[in-house]
């Protein structure tokens, strides 16, 4: 049977009024003619992530570390236990749109490349761009599900395909990632939020991490740091990482890849991280997250004189003029300030999602380098120390007093080094829940940091159901254990 598939109408500009007096489709096939309808197609990938991640990816992870509380609807994802009917819809809403934007990509890499008024250039760049992100969307699926079922260019018509192991979606997903980076076209500085071929070689470099094969890793992050493409923001104050994370953040140097917003159709971190009845942009509620300055040893440990400490949260007395803090009884509260924006008058609060940035390469290439060779080297040193003189506000490439020395660390404690000042550099960017599972320090720190056992199924999330209904290759044995 010749192969009909459609379109959203939107792509076109059709309004929902002429689709009532007059319903029209579109086949694929008429419309993969020249660079400007490719390039239109490729669109659909990115607002399915939008939607899909402006919210519960953050949110969740970050109800369910060590640092992390949480109450209302997300209280019971804090006790470790599993989740509720409310919590598992919200992370099938994900992974519904995840894999929409494969079916997204896969239309572009199976019909792009028929274009007859596109040169071989531009469509070899449009087909990199959609594997760049189906690669993107698979590392994080099997990041949180596990085996999940790989949907390709060749297969997204079958009704039925069965879940695959992590080992050969991590192929798929370096064969995808090796084209990006060989064909991505390094266009336009003002396209933020499209790839570039440094967004190919950094996802790259973090799959070979999660493979644990630390040379091609630590390699690939070098060819990034080499490439001199990407450098830290220099930092004096604690206002300055809003040159990172501020609403007008675009197109610095150390952006590699971010999934971009704004104020009218944004992500909604900062609502989330205001607890209940905290009248930041005038926002009340039932749901939010939090930490404690006391009780957490991760926030206590926090050095104040770091910047990133008074950037990513509020004093209460200082940000809302008020005596105390007195939340569930508790005086030492501590609210979330990342991603604020005092402009915003809805929940959107238009920041963008920092997937990639070079401080996440930097502690990537640390680890790397450490594991490959058995224990932290000059460069691996060196490479965090940037990072941390930063947050001191000293300059990243000369030594200053809060270095650290690498005759003071073995392996193990180095290794433990990274991931605190990974949690600490990346603090609700939702992050920590990966880093700790891939770690292996999940269950000890939920342990060290709450006093909870956790239930093992919580390291990887339900199958939704209706993924197990009507896709004809799975049933009820296919679900994760313990759902």
């Amino acid at each position: 049977m010749k192969k009909i598939i459609y379109l959203l109408l939107v792509l076109l500009g059709f309004s929902s009024c002429e689709l009532i007096e007059e319903p029209k489709r579109v086949a694929v096939e008429t419309f993969y003619n020249n660079a400007e309808e490719i390039d239109a197609a490729i669109m659909p990938i990115y607002s399915q992530l939008q939607q899909g991640m402006r919210r519960n990816i953050h949110t969740i992870p970050e109800s369910q570390i060590d640092y992390g509380y949480a109450q209302g609807s997300y209280l019971v994802v804090n006790q470790f236990q599993g989740f509720d009917n409310t919590n598992i819809n919200r992370m099938s809403d994900v992974w519904n749109r995840i894999y929409r934007a494969i079916r997204d990509a896969n239309l572009v890499i199976e019909y792009a490349p028929k274009a007859k008024e596109a040169t071989q250039d531009e469509i070899k760049g449009f087909v990199a761009e959609a594997k760049f992100m189906r690669a993107f969307c698979y590392f994080f699926l099997i990041r949180y599900w596990g085996d999940v079922p790989l949907r390709t260019e060749k297969n997204m018509e079958e009704l039925g395909v069965s879940r695959e192991p992590i080992a050969n979606i991590y192929n798929f997903i370096i064969e995808d990632l090796e084209y990006a980076e060989k064909n991505l076209i390094d266009g336009d500085p003002k396209m933020w939020g499209r790839p570039t071929v440094g967004s190919a070689k950094t996802v790259l470099a973090d799959v070979y991490l999660n493979m644990e094969k630390w040379k091609e890793a630590r390699d690939k992050a070098l060819e990034v740091i080499k490439s001199g493409k990407y450098s830290l923001l220099p930092i004096s104050v604690s206002d300055d990482y809003y040159k990172i994370f501020g609403i007008d953040a675009n197109g610095t140097k150390e952006e590699i890849f971010y999934l971009k917003y704004n104020i009218n159709y944004g992500n909604e971190y900062a609502v989330m991280g205001h607890y209940n009845k905290c009248k930041y942009l005038n926002f009340r509620g039932n749901n939010g997250l939090f930490t404690d300055s006391v009780k957490n040893k991760f926030i206590k440990e926090w050095d104040y004189k770091d910047l990133r400490k008074d950037f990513n949260l509020y004093s209460y007395n200082k940000d809302f003029n008020k005596p105390t803090t007195v939340i569930n009884g508790s005086k030492t509260t501590l609210f979330y300030k990342k991603f604020k924006n005092e402009a915003a008058i809805t929940n959107y609060c238009g920041t963008d999602n920092t997937f990639y940035r070079y401080a996440d390469l930097l502690l990537l290439y640390s680890e790397a380098e450490c594991r490959l060779n058995n224990g932290p080297t000059d460069e691996a040193v060196e490479k965090l120390n940037m990072i941390h003189r930063r947050a001191y506000g000293y300059a990243t490439n000369t030594s200053s007093p809060v270095d650290f020395k690498k005759a003071n660390y073995s392996k193990d404690t180095f290794l433990d080094l990274i991931l605190k000042e990974r949690g600490y550099e990346t603090f609700y960017e939702g992050k920590r829940f990966l880093d700790l599972k891939r770690m292996g320090k999940y269950e000890q720190a939920i342990m060290d940091a709450h006093g909870i056992k956790i239930d093992s199924k919580i390291l990887l999330y339900p199958i939704p159901l209706d993924e197990i209904n009507y896709n004809e290759a799975l049933d009820n044995s296919d679900q994760n254990p313990g759902y």
